[in-house]
């Protein structure tokens, strides 16, 4: 009898310990369900997001609360604008560079050896035109390669930093195929082919052909006024010194690994690979990080910009060019 009691007594213990448990795991997932909620709405209301519908916003929610989880895996996440965007969306809208890897031998660079290599940041220097965003179109390669051509006119002496704006819609209608080796528009594209355009059409500026983010047909600019480079030139694939040598001159086109920059905030980024999604600037170096201008506004990042792990870092030598004035 006494053994039937004490059996008893344990079997009743134990449900009550599974029950406490239970009701305070209950209880932990009721406050992490609070505290998303609460994020989000400071969210939707950072980032002046508006969902279709209940349902809709209900599974943004839910890609918002899966992305919480994910950006305690890095030192450098944190909750940006495309939160509530799973990684696939992100990739489909932002990610969609298409490297051509045949470099033309006769347009590599060919850096000095006696160069010293030293920390500079064009930014600072006031070389470096403001950062803008290039919307829900893959348009990042005329991002990269107006940028590239902005930092050289201003390095020249032409115009200001704040003014000077080159018109990358006009890169998204005209640079595209047959003529040039890509889909263009805001498929995909890729900032050497942007230059051959450019060095036999010139390009307009912004206020005369403005981006709408949408690709459109290609306008008779021959009445704008216009900018032209005589050439670009490749830095050897995969040289970082050849990368940071050229860097003393001016700012560079570059191609990186952009997929975990869906939650970057602040910080040196190393968390990716070398596979090729997304063109960017690199406009300084220090012993410590790489700076780049991204083209997803302000809000992103530090002030638009972010910055690399010294070294290859997200592939970030590996398609590099720049425009010849």
């Amino acid at each position: 009898m006494n053994k039937t009691l004490i059996i008893a007594f344990v079997s009743i213990l134990a449900i009550s310990a599974f029950g406490f448990i239970s009701l305070k795991e209950n209880s932990h997932n009721v406050r992490a369900q609070q505290d998303a909620l609460t994020l989000f709405k400071q969210f939707k209301m950072k980032y002046n997001k508006r969902y279709a519908d209940p349902d809709f916003e209900s599974y943004r929610f839910g890609v918002f609360s899966e992305n919480l989880e994910v950006i305690k895996t890095d030192s450098t996440f944190g909750i940006t604008q495309f939160m509530d965007l799973t990684s696939a969306e992100f990739s489909e809208q932002y990610l969609t560079l298409k490297v051509n890897k045949n470099q033309d031998n006769s347009k590599i660079y060919k850096p000095k050896d006696d160069v010293e290599i030293k920390e500079i940041d064009f930014t600072t220097l006031g070389k470096v035109t403001p950062v803008k965003d290039q919307g829900r179109c893959g348009s990042c390669y005329a991002f990269s390669t107006t940028g590239a051509i902005e930092s050289a006119l201003l390095i020249s002496g032409v115009g200001e930093a704040n003014t000077l704006s080159l018109s990358e819609q006009e890169i998204v209608d005209c640079v595209k195929e047959p003529e040039y080796n890509q889909l263009g528009g805001c498929q995909d594209g890729y900032m050497d082919e942007s230059f051959k355009y450019i060095i036999k059409n010139k390009i307009s500026k912004a206020a005369d052909y403005p981006y709408t983010a949408v690709e459109g047909k290609c306008k008779d600019t021959s009445s704008f006024e216009k900018y032209a480079i005589s050439s670009y030139v490749d830095v050897p694939s995969g040289d970082c010194k050849a990368l940071l040598t050229a860097l003393q001159d001016h700012p560079v086109s570059v191609a990186i690994d952009a997929k975990n920059l869906q939650y970057y905030t602040s910080g040196v980024y190393s968390n990716c690979s070398d596979n090729l999604t997304h063109a960017v600037l690199l406009v300084g170096y220090s012993s410590s990080a790489l700076k780049l201008k991204n083209s997803w506004g302000t809000q992103f990042g530090e002030n638009g910009y972010f910055r690399l792990a010294v070294g290859n870092t997200c592939g970030v030598c590996n398609a590099a060019s720049f425009p010849v004035l």
